[in-house]
């Protein structure tokens, strides 16, 4: 079974993807930046673009530098549905100790994002892939409804949404075939501590499969009849967590778009492609080094993981 790299442009394998950009300011125990390019929609985008062409809608503001929207359509990214209005873009600022599962925020200003309204140029309503990041599931609805039937539809969510919006939340299951949550999200929303319960508890909500991160311990699949568990890849470095979530959730659905088709063998190792890019992303400083990968880094890191995992 061979690893996609690269991809000739049309409508067919597509995706769409919905979510912010922001400006981030992370510390690390090993380095600091400020103002750099982040967001779970940039992170998404980026992930996917290396393996399909890749439609970004968000919001920034005035003061978003002209080089971070060079660098995005340096990778195919189509910004069209990206509205730059009066005001500053989102702000988040984080710090990592040496735990890096526990993050500390040191703010967060939504900014212009704090109204953001999606829009949705037409010729992105038939994308046949849909990705919702992160963001307030009344906005996730909302571009739900103008979008015409995709082929594929997924969504990710953060506590923050579980806890002030669970009703909204639970519409949006409701309509889409991919969720994606991490396992602490996992265990908040379904009240189980058991994650194959809690996997299994919102599969009965709607959706075709359930994908648990769990950070550096790997990640879970649940389908209808499928159960599939992989490890995260071993790294000796680890710089920056920051956007890895998205980066994984980005190689997922780059690869699926690519094959065009949800059998067992694909969703398997589009989680494998979401672990790699969630490793990638990790060893750098914010986007850096999602934006210097070539595909034979990718196919490298693939064919490593097989080794390393095989029974």
């Amino acid at each position: 079974m061979g690893l996609p790299v690269g991809y000739s442009i049309n409508l067919s394998n597509m995706i769409l993807a919905l979510g912010s950009v922001a400006l981030d300011t992370v510390k690390t125990p090993f380095a600091h930046m400020k103002d750099a390019l982040g967001g779970s929609g940039t992170y998404f985008s980026i992930s996917a673009s290396c393996f399909t062409k890749v439609a970004l809608v968000g919001v920034v503001g005035t003061d978003f530098p002209q080089k971070y929207i060079n660098q995005l359509k340096s990778k195919g990214i189509d910004l069209k549905g990206l509205q730059i209005r009066n005001g500053k873009t989102f702000r988040w600022g984080g710090e990592y100790s040496f735990d890096f599962n526990n993050p500390k925020t040191l703010f967060t200003e939504l900014n212009v994002f704090s109204s953001f309204d999606p829009d949705i140029p037409n010729e992105f309503k038939d994308y046949p892939y849909l990705f919702l990041g992160n963001i307030d599931p009344i906005l996730q609805l909302s571009v739900l409804e103008k979008m015409n039937k995709p082929r594929l539809i997924a969504c990710d969510t953060i506590r923050y949404w579980i806890e002030k919006s669970p009703k909204e939340l639970r519409k949006v299951i409701k309509k889409v075939d991919i969720f994606f949550l991490n396992d602490s999200e996992a265990r908040e929303f379904t009240g189980e501590s058991n994650l194959k319960k809690a996997g299994e508890s919102i599969l009965l909500l709607g959706p075709r499969f359930v994908v648990i991160k769990k950070g550096e311990h790997g990640v879970l699949l649940f389908g209808k009849n499928s159960m599939f568990a992989a490890p995260a890849f071993l790294l000796e470095n680890i710089f920056d967590p920051t956007g890895a979530g998205d980066s994984f959730a980005g190689g997922f659905m780059g690869y699926v778009a690519q094959k065009r088709t949800l059998s067992d063998n694909t969703m398997r190792s589009a989680i494998i492609c979401g672990t790699i890019m969630a490793s990638y992303c990790v060893e750098g400083l914010g986007v850096r080094t999602l934006f210097s990968l070539k595909p034979k880094d990718i196919s490298k890191r693939y064919n490593e993981f097989k080794r390393f995992t095989k029974y």
